[in-house]
């Protein structure tokens, strides 16, 4: 007799005036993100959605193996499942079309045999992610410093604003990263 799949449920919860501390991780725990090509990949794919689905941008990382994303729906009414398969889908639809054509062997690493026998490739991993809504000023700073010191806390770099896949370059005005961040936002929300 077989276990019938038990799947965690992800209650998203998408109230006015709430910002969202949203994670994703790369299928199977793999550095998909550790390549500038896929990094390029979802920073585009954010900018799209941004427009989309008006959302400010309020902090942002990419690691090797996961995103960080604080952002602000513009709307009053939004569905932040729809912003993150505005995400995560364009990301990857074209990580499958690169490795077809570049690196088929590679391919086999994102397969993923469903309940119902289907084959897919994955770059995430199955399910949402992690969403926590955030409504205050001290919560706002716990995450922004949360994602801004993740780089260093790996070891990847000594500095927060060295991490070039991050918005902490942005936050100390020594450069612009490649997701354009809404600091005026974010000042007025953490400060």
């Amino acid at each position: 007799m077989s276990t019938p799949l038990i799947r965690k449920r992800c209650h998203r919860y998408n109230l006015p005036g709430h910002s969202h501390f949203l994670t994703f991780s790369c299928f199977r725990r793999l550095p998909l993100l550790g390549r500038d090509r896929t990094r390029n990949w979802l920073a585009s794919a954010i900018e799209a959605a941004r427009e989309s689905h008006d959302f400010a941008v309020l902090a942002w990382v990419f690691m090797p193996e996961h995103a960080h994303l604080l952002i602000a729906p513009q709307r009053r009414e939004y569905d932040i499942s729809a912003i993150l398969k505005s995400i995560k889908q364009p990301v990857t639809q074209r990580a499958v079309h690169y490795l077809r054509a570049h690196a088929p062997t590679f391919l086999v690493q994102l397969e993923d045999r469903q309940p119902n026998g289907d084959l897919s490739y994955r770059f995430w991993q199955r399910g949402g992610g992690y969403d926590r809504n955030i409504v205050g000023a001290t919560e706002y700073a716990e995450k922004i410093g949360y994602i801004h010191r993740n780089p260093v806390k790996r070891g990847l770099v000594s500095k927060a604003e060295e991490w070039e896949w991050s918005s902490a370059g942005d936050f100390m005005k020594m450069s612009a990263g490649p997701i354009r961040v809404d600091t005026v936002l974010t000042w007025s929300l953490t400060w």
